[in-house]
């Protein structure tokens, strides 16, 4: 009977006659004896299988090398030693596919290295415990919505309206433009100019108008100059929309949401964390869990935007100059270092930053009796900034019409989305959470490069 390495390891069943397939990690040989350590993908952790050299031909031995796929077929015993309750003591061992010079050997390799060989980089236990929590995680999200009663709603990928206005768009055309001047897009496969698309949110308020309450889950792309550690040209949006929520009851389901699913994920994944946390410790001199415990066990911090531009110009850092971007007068738009601030330094735990001034948002942003600011929420997180972005939307035809002509939209373009104003509109909010962020965060990892499978950003697009 075949079985896999997870069930052998949680069961500890001392047994005969079983046979597993898997990868070598290592291994090590002595006169008379061998040690192969294999993984079959079930779990981070790996079995050990002691060979006779006495009882198996040196021949296949020889052939084995770490990346090797094998099929073992032995006896389940207990294990001498004090990592793994049981190993396996092998009577015949099967060559499925030799691996000859397989890059990954079992020595430390960079993040770097590892992430030019994305393809091969999943049989390393980092990142074996890497996109298992982001599995578990993306499953985390759809139960937690699902046991709300939102609707899960698939928007489009391809897009003729930039939802967040920023102009960051891929192109998606059938038209052979590079050999093209002035290009005719009346000519092209949809008719008209087509992205990528940089958010759901536009068409997921629509489902709202007849559903209540929905939820978007899928790719989204901005064509953003950036090689920062946080940045991504294709990352994961989670974009929930509720009809009959302010901005109040915004926040308050996102931080359920947060704390949702990291209590999911420390339970679920226990092997995972555990991995991830003895590297977090040795590299940073502090707990992967203390600072994911801290989120779930702390109310998040409250601050307006004009509160926390305050804190910010009487910082130290501020009047110092060790700000790169020196925080001066109100309406300027808060930085990651700024961001950073508030969480790590003068917070110590998430903030939730509200009322931005209206310039620096987008238009759909209900406007505050102020008249200069809008009901806006980012949620900032220890060590990444902001993870969530949200807001009450503007709900009142009138209002939002003038924003978008002050801005001088086309509003011809987007006059379905103007419709559910104009048809039963009513207060509506919700925000939106990059996944990609959320596990950099939960599992600790520096790089947001290193959370996805194959990552996409400027100058580099493999796979």
């Amino acid at each position: 009977m075949k079985i896999d390495i997870n069930n052998i390891l949680k069961n500890s069943v001392i047994e005969n006659n079983i046979t597993i397939s898997g990868w070598v990690r290592t291994k090590r040989c002595s006169t008379n004896i061998c040690f192969i350590v294999i993984n079959d993908g079930s779990t981070i952790n790996n079995l050990q299988c002691v060979v006779d050299l006495k009882c198996i031909n040196n021949n296949i031995i020889d052939q084995i090398n770490t990346g090797t796929s094998v099929e073992l077929k032995g006896n389940l015993v207990k294990s001498l030693g004090n990592v793994q309750n049981v190993e396996l003591k092998v009577c015949e061992i099967s060559i499925l596919g030799q691996a000859i010079d397989f890059p990954i050997q079992p020595k430390n390799h960079s993040y770097e290295f590892l992430r030019d060989i994305a393809h091969l980089r999943f049989r390393t236990n980092t990142f074996n415990a890497v996109f298992r929590i982001r599995s578990h995680i993306s499953f985390a999200i759809h139960e937690f919505f699902q046991k709300r009663n939102f609707i899960y709603l698939h928007t489009p990928i391809i897009t003729n309206t930039d939802a967040e206005g920023a102009g960051e768009l891929f192109t998606v055309t059938s038209l052979d433009i590079t050999k093209q001047k002035n290009i005719d897009f009346n000519d092209d496969f949809f008719g008209n100019k087509t992205s990528l698309t940089v958010s759901g949110q536009l068409e997921a308020e629509t489902g709202i108008f007849g559903l209540g309450k929905v939820y978007t889950f899928g790719p989204t792309f901005r064509a953003e100059n950036s090689n920062t550690t946080r940045h991504l040209a294709e990352f994961w949006m989670v974009e929930p929309e509720m009809a009959f929520y302010n901005l109040h009851d915004d926040i308050k389901l996102a931080e359920e949401f947060l704390k949702y699913i990291i209590s999911s994920t420390l339970e679920i994944c226990k092997n995972e964390i555990e991995f991830l946390d003895n590297k977090y410790q040795k590299e940073k001199n502090t707990s992967l869990k203390e600072k994911l415990n801290n989120v779930i066990n702390n109310d998040f911090q409250k601050v307006t935007y004009t509160e926390a531009v305050e804190i910010l110009k009487s910082s130290p850092e501020n009047t110092t100059g060790k700000f790169k971007f020196k925080i001066t007068d109100w309406g300027v738009d808060l930085q990651s270092e700024h961001e950073k601030y508030l969480t790590d330094i003068y917070f110590k735990k998430p903030v939730v930053v509200t009322d931005y001034p209206e310039e620096i948002k987008a238009f759909y942003m209900r406007m505050n009796d102020d008249n200069k600011t809008v009901a806006a929420m980012d949620i900032l997180f220890p060590g990444i900034g902001e993870i969530i972005g949200g807001s009450q939307r503007e709900e009142r035809l009138d209002r939002i019409l003038n924003v978008m002509k002050k801005r001088n939209m086309n509003i011809e373009s987007i006059n379905w989305y103007i419709d559910t104003r104009r048809f039963g509109s009513v207060i509506h909010s919700g925000f939106g959470l990059g996944l990609d962020r959320l596990v950099q965060f939960i599992t600790g990892m520096d790089n947001i490069r290193d959370v996805i499978p194959f990552p996409r950003y400027p100058k580099h697009c493999e796979f």
